[in-house]
Order: C-alpha cells, then sequence, then structure tokens
C-alpha cells in the first residue's frame, strides 16, 4: 500500500496525470521524496550504462519545466562529456522508467576527435550545439529518414533550423567504423546516429518530444536557467 502510494503522489508531483483524492496525512509521510532522482533511481531497460545522474538530472529539470509544451513525453539524453566510442545517447520514457534506446552518436568534425570539447551556434561552424531541443518533423534529405530539430535556448542552439542540425543515420555512426580507427566518424553538427537504428529512434522522438545534448562547457552549464531546479 505504502509503495502504491509513493507512486501516485510520484507521479502526481511531475504532472504525469490528473489527481485523484489522496488523504493529507498519507502525502505528508512523503513529501521529501524527490520524484526526479526517484525515476532516475528506477530507470531500467536493454542498456548496457546509464547516463550520469548529473546529466540526467539536469536533463529532467528541463524536461519538467517543458513537459506541458510537448507533444510526447519522451526525454532524449546526449552527453558529449562521453567518448564517441561510448553508447552516449539514451531514449528515455520518464513515466515509465524505461530506457527505450541506447546508442553511439557523432558529434560535429570542428567539435573534437573522439572527444567534443568545442562548441557553437554559429551557422557553418561544423560544431555541435548544446541545450534543449524540441523534436520536428520529418523529411527525406541527403541521408535519408530524417528528423529536424528546434533549438529552445536562445545562444546556444537556437540556431539549429538555420544550420539544418538535424538528426539522420550514417554509416560513419556505427560502432563499426568507430572499431577500426578508434572513434565514430564526424557530421557537420548534427548529432548522427547508426544507420540501422536511425528510423527507430527517430519514430520514437519525432513530432514533439524533448531532446537534451550536454557537453563539459561552463558557460552553458553557468547561465542555462533550464538545467537549474
Amino acid at each position: 500500500m505504502l509503495y502504491q502510494t509513493i507512486t501516485i503522489t510520484l507521479l502526481l508531483s511531475i504532472g504525469i496525470f490528473p489527481s485523484p483524492e489522496i488523504k493529507e496525512s498519507t502525502t505528508t509521510e512523503i513529501i521529501s521524496i524527490d520524484p526526479i532522482s526517484t525515476i532516475y533511481e528506477g530507470l531500467q531497460g536493454n542498456s548496457d550504462e546509464l547516463p550520469s545522474k548529473e546529466v540526467f538530472m539536469m536533463a529532467a529539470q528541463g524536461w519538467s519545466k517543458m513537459k506541458d509544451k510537448l507533444k510526447t513525453k519522451v526525454l532524449t539524453v546526449i552527453d558529449f562529456s562521453l567518448p564517441s566510442t561510448a553508447k552516449r545517447m539514451w531514449i528515455i520514457d520518464p513515466v515509465s522508467g524505461v530506457i527505450l534506446l541506447n546508442s553511439v552518436v557523432s558529434h560535429g568534425r570542428n567539435s573534437g576527435d573522439l572527444m567534443a570539447n568545442n562548441f557553437s551556434n554559429i551557422p557553418e561552424s561544423f560544431k555541435s550545439s548544446l541545450g534543449f531541443y524540441k523534436t520536428a518533423e520529418t523529411y527525406s534529405g541527403k541521408h535519408g529518414y530524417s528528423l529536424r530539430l528546434d533549438g529552445l535556448e536562445k545562444g546556444f542552439n537556437d540556431q539549429a533550423r538555420n544550420r539544418a542540425i538535424v538528426i539522420h543515420g550514417a554509416d560513419y555512426a556505427r560502432e563499426e567504423f568507430a572499431e577500426s580507427v578508434g572513434r565514430l566518424g564526424r557530421s557537420l553538427g548534427c548529432p548522427a546516429l547508426p544507420s540501422e537504428l536511425s528510423a527507430k529512434a527517430i519514430d520514437l522522438i519525432k513530432d514533439g518530444s524533448l531532446l537534451f545534448i550536454f557537453g563539459k562547457d561552463e558557460n552553458y552549464i553557468n547561465k542555462s536557467s533550464l538545467i537549474k531546479a
């Protein structure tokens, strides 16, 4: 009974479904529970590793603030503080606490080699951009089935559509490529996925979900209002 009450109150606190009648005394017993930490601790799925708690907490803070403006509650987390050989992208259903997909993902060619260290919002920089994005419409282009992204953070990624920063598949983003050269190939700034997984990933997150790209950049960490509690 207590477990059921904790689950209900957790879901209420992040606004997943309308409030049922819950006795005040029961709610008071668990008022100190951190819903975002609880979601993280309960993550499960076919994933070799979880995102770091620090990065997940940032992503979940933004998701919590933006969720009412989203068409779907799925949250995608990309951690560019990890090497490109790592499975550093997670597609997560925060409602059920399930990791839907975990994959390698490429960064921009001018952001770095194995590690992404430099980020930009400037057109033709060929660098990755940090921050929160809202997924938009799909289309068929140079790289086949692709997904447009709209950057939500001015100065950090709001030029994404102008820069044609999209999610697409690429053979250079496959693990076999990394095994042969020691790193993934690099894009012109797009988060490129293995060609065999890109369509599945796009269909999971298209049309109005939230995507968060993290990197070790003090300017972004200090100035972004979405990652702070």
